[in-house]
């Protein structure tokens, strides 16, 4: 005997943009999206006896979303989110979660002569603001994030103290490169559906703001003892700057840049304190992850 232990479908990579245009001024504002929608319900019968009638077409789900982009703001994205999978889970009575992914991609503004451009953009970079949104008749749960912020500092990075055995051929250091791809996300506490994050829509963009800047300035400005230590005190400092987020998590992996002995030519000092020249390492990689959670009040 065999049973449906659980199942999702839905539409994936539905590219989206939007622009608003204020008449008045005639400045337009530009955001490019890409969603994912995935359905769970009473949707066993599509699977165990080819019965499409629980099937909301996924094609039917891509119109669903250019749809609401155009009845409702998609910023942030967090509220579009919510609103996405509400519509989900309030239209198809069969249908009990709505998981909906958004990933925003950078478009920033030009600035010309001195001035902001009215209605021209350029991508400064590969990151994205990410939102995953797990929408219920009663709940939503939702995780907000950066991915693909590249940093690097050429300094004020250590690694030393870990374990050694036989297996160990890495040199202990006090001073070298460090650069990694930031993944960072933040889960905020659950809300009770639309209205309460409607009720929360300055937050978002300021959660993201200070955990971007967070990341930033602890990366730039401590003398990192290791990753770990580092990424912990990041998300300590998120918890502290953004109260209704009940957890932070990172990812980072470490892009290694390696000294190239360059003695056999001349004798050329290039390693220590003399390294000047490294070899970019595409891998392997340290991969480094954590999430941090507030600790509970003590009782009296």
């Amino acid at each position: 005997m065999s049973a449906i232990a659980a199942a999702r479908y839905g539409k994936d990579n539905v590219r989206v943009y939007k622009v608003e245009k204020d008449a008045a001024t005639g400045v337009q504002t530009v955001t490019e999206m890409t969603v994912c929608v995935l359905l769970e319900g009473a949707i066993d019968i599509s699977y165990t006896k080819a019965d499409n009638s629980v099937v909301v077409a996924t094609d039917s789900m891509k119109n669903t979303v250019y749809i609401k982009a155009k009845e409702h703001p998609v910023t942030p994205p967090e509220l579009f989110a919510s609103i996405l999978g509400t519509h989900f889970v309030e239209t198809y009575p069969h249908i009990t979660t709505a998981n909906i992914k958004i990933v925003t991609h950078r478009w920033t503004r030009m600035t010309i002569d001195g001035k902001p451009h009215p209605h021209s953009f350029y991508r400064d970079g590969a990151e994205t603001r990410n939102v995953e949104a797990k929408v219920q008749k009663n709940a939503i749960e939702i995780r907000s994030g950066i991915v693909g912020l590249l940093v690097l500092k050429s300094t004020g990075s250590q690694f030393h103290g870990f374990v050694r055995d036989e297996y160990t051929t890495l040199p202990e250091v006090w001073d070298r490169i460090l650069s990694t791809d930031v993944d960072c996300g933040w889960t905020w506490k659950t809300f009770a559906g639309l209205n309460a994050v409607k009720a929360s829509i300055p937050k978002f963009d300021k959660a993201w703001s200070d955990a971007r800047n967070i990341t930033m300035k602890t990366f730039a400005e401590e003398d990192s003892p290791s990753v770990q230590n580092t990424m912990y005190k990041m998300c300590g400092s998120i918890l502290e700057a953004v109260p209704g987020v009940e957890t932070v998590d990172y990812a980072l992996p470490n892009k290694h840049y390696f000294e190239i002995d360059l003695s056999w030519h001349k004798d050329t000092k290039n390693t220590g304190k003399d390294a000047e020249v490294y070899a970019p390492q595409s891998g392997p990689n340290g991969l480094i992850q954590v999430t941090v959670a507030r600790t509970a009040s003590p009782k009296l």
